[in-house]
């Protein structure tokens, strides 16, 4: 479902399972500098990317943002509340992306993301240092 950030209790939902998954992500990859991590509900608000979300009986589980540059998905988020890991969450949320080429990025150390995505059918496409001795591998899939 497309998540409606003009909502407050959706914005707040979303900025609050964002802060709890970057924190795993910043612990994984031992740098805490993750824009995201940082962000305000206001900057999260503004951000002009569309969001999909799934929600269980607890509230929303996690999220997957993205911005449409022609047909290719240009994945900039995908955030799931470690209350819900092995879930199978973030696999819906990749699943439920516009169809077309996709691009993402994560952290070189991020293990389980990188799993996750290569499971998924990205290939990995190069490397970019984001600070001193932390990094980012670049996917993508047709």
């Amino acid at each position: 479902m497309i998540l409606d950030l003009t909502d407050d209790t959706v914005l707040h939902e979303l900025w609050t399972v964002q802060r709890l998954a970057y924190a795993v992500e910043a612990e994984l990859i031992g740098f805490d500098g993750i824009p995201p991590l940082h962000e305000s509900p206001d900057e999260l608000r503004a951000c002009g990317e569309t969001f999909l979300g799934l929600y269980d009986e607890e509230g929303l589980v996690g999220a997957v943002s993205y911005v449409l540059d022609g047909s290719t998905v240009d994945i900039h988020r995908l955030v799931v509340h470690p209350r819900a890991h092995r879930r199978g969450i973030a696999t819906k949320l990749l699943d439920a992306l516009p169809a077309g080429p996709q691009l993402v990025s994560t952290g070189t150390r991020n293990e389980p993301a990188l799993q996750l995505y290569r499971k998924r059918g990205f290939v990995e496409t190069g490397t970019h240092e984001v600070a001193p001795g932390v990094s980012l591998t670049n996917l993508s899939r047709p």
